[in-house]
């Protein structure tokens, strides 16, 4: 039973370096499946805010192209690269790939994610005004963490929520 926990706490630090690229970055490039174009990926750069647990939040406008292939179908993944690395050596640069289940916020669910997303973007404000943008939180399910060469592995959806309870 000791050596589990052992292991489940090791899987759990797996996941701080993608948790650290999380609160150290503040956009990444959102894939949805593209409700136009028969399932195509489409990708959108987005901002995030991060849940207490380090689950990405986005805003989204309910015009938005990305946004209508999230209604069609929530299946989503974010990509997250570390901005200052990746002009040095692209390659080497940390970077991870949320797979993630896109879930629209309502209720004090959505007044609390709110108060965190405006914290880390104080000028979004009057989008919260508009009656079109909502605020949708990224449930992770399951990543893949790439810290440079040869330093790449998966993250599971429950290794990830113990380490965001850290």
């Amino acid at each position: 039973m000791e050596q589990q926990e052992q292991h489940a706490e090791q899987r759990a630090e797996r996941a701080q370096p993608v948790l650290q690229l999380l609160q150290n970055e503040r956009h990444g490039v959102l894939s949805t499946l593209s409700d136009k174009l028969d399932g195509w990926p489409y990708g959108s750069l987005m901002p995030f805010a991060l849940t207490p647990q380090g689950e990405p939040l986005v805003l989204l406008s309910t015009l938005a192209e990305h946004t209508q292939n999230v209604l069609n179908d929530p299946r989503v993944s974010l990509f997250v690269h570390d901005e200052a690395g990746t002009r040095e050596n692209p390659q080497a640069a940390a970077r991870a790939t949320l797979i993630c289940l896109a879930e629209a916020l309502a209720g004090k669910e959505s007044v609390a994610a709110g108060e965190r997303y405006l914290e880390r973007f104080p000028q979004s404000a009057r989008l919260f005004q508009m009656g079109d943008f909502k605020l949708f939180k990224l449930k992770v399910e399951r990543i893949r963490y790439i810290g440079g060469f040869g330093d790449m592995y998966w993250v599971s959806r429950n290794d990830f929520a113990a380490a965001g309870a850290q």
